[in-house]
């Protein structure tokens, strides 16, 4: 009965003692995000509650178990106080991942708020990201490789490995390579400033948006919601299109094919009063010339500028609508059309009398041939 009461006195006072202590500490807390409000610092500290507590619980418990004088847990002593080492190590690095990344997401925060620059908040966001993760990765191998060396035979074997680690570090490399030079073209993409989480990107002819940077895998999000996930080296060793570097303002263009009597002048003048009662165009140019010639047809562009990639594609959509919509009703003219007439016989295919009277009779018979068959504009 007396060991029995031990247990219950070394369990309660455990649980007590981390529930006080967890109690001060986030009061503590509480009261410091009171006074220092800039910085969400300490209220981010306070998401490591649970870790915190796990990790004081299991060490009062480790350090106190001895002192329990109950028959089975002394029949199991090397176990229990394995098990307890064993979870000591993993709320260790729970609370250690959990602190790194309240300071590093506090440290971005701060940062955001205090600059306006897109581009910079993308790149420090980009950049933080990967440090997380990257602390994550090295504390979850740290942790585990100290869970593995509580065991007397993979101590054992760790000497060995300790001495073949240059062959193994050899083969490890040849193996991994792929994985290996990812893992570099993901710190080359983070502090290379070559794209950030939120950038628009053209890669393999699929227009999007970075979601997401990994440090093995980028993940673009399509116009349409689909998802494109790509390795990091495809960033590194390929040529892609980053419209949102150097600025998210764009030029767009808009190329309408259309008949050589179209009224250019006139169209310029409509455009101008598209774009003024166009909410994507940012005002600041526009323009529209003839840039090229077809036996058929002249080829018109119109240039529309937009403050990002969203509102310059809306722009583009706008004007090509109501243009085409204007010629349509004011100048259908304008729109291409095929001419197609009847054909002239050369002199030669008169040779035979009777072949030239029967195309003379069909030539008479016809009636007015000419047909405007419009093709889409653009």
């Amino acid at each position: 009965m007396n060991s029995f009461v031990r247990l219950l006195a070394v369990l309660g006072g455990s649980v007590v003692l981390t529930l006080f202590v967890g109690r001060l500490t986030d009061l503590l807390l509480r009261r410091a995000d009171a006074r220092h409000p800039e910085t969400p610092l300490w209220n981010m500290l306070r998401r490591c509650g649970p870790s915190v507590r796990v990790l004081l619980f299991t060490a009062v418990l480790r350090g106190a178990y001895r002192q329990i004088e109950w028959q089975p847990l002394r029949e199991h002593e090397a176990a229990v106080g394995r098990t307890l080492t064993l979870v000591l190590i993993g709320a260790g690095a729970w609370c250690v991942v959990g602190i790194a990344s309240a300071i590093v997401e506090s440290s971005y925060a701060h940062y955001a708020l205090g600059t306006r620059d897109p581009s910079r908040v993308r790149r420090v966001r980009t950049q933080v990201t990967l440090i997380r993760r990257f602390v994550t990765a090295v504390v979850a191998v740290v942790a585990a490789a100290a869970m593995l060396l509580t065991f007397p035979a993979f101590r054992a074997v760790g000497t060995s490995v300790l001495a073949s680690a240059g062959i193994i570090g050899i083969v490890a490399g040849v193996a991994a390579q792929s994985t290996l030079g990812n893992l570099f073209a993901g710190f080359q993409i983070a502090f290379g400033d070559m794209v950030r989480i939120g950038d628009t990107v053209v890669v393999d002819g699929e227009w999007g948006v970075v979601e997401e940077v990994t440090l093995t895998l980028i993940a673009v999000r399509t116009w349409d919601e689909r998802r494109i996930t790509m390795p990091v080296s495809y960033f590194t060793s390929r040529p892609f299109e980053n419209w949102s570097r150097g600025g998210v303002q764009m030029t767009g263009t808009v190329f309408l094919h259309c008949d050589h009597t179209a009224p250019v002048s006139l169209m310029r003048e409509k455009l101008k009063e598209i774009l003024d009662g166009c909410e994507a165009w940012d005002g600041r140019g526009w323009d529209l010339s003839v840039t090229d010639t077809t036996p058929t047809t002249i080829v018109v562009r119109a240039i529309v500028t937009a403050q990002d990639a969203d509102r310059l594609w809306t722009a583009r959509c706008e004007v090509r609508e109501q243009l085409v919509g204007w010629l349509a009703e004011k100048h259908p003219y304008a729109l291409p059309r095929v001419a197609t007439s009847t054909a002239v016989p050369s002199p030669e295919a008169g040779a035979g009398a009777g072949v030239g009277a029967g195309m003379g009779a069909l030539a008479e018979g016809r009636t007015e041939a000419r047909a405007d068959v419009r093709r889409p504009a653009g």
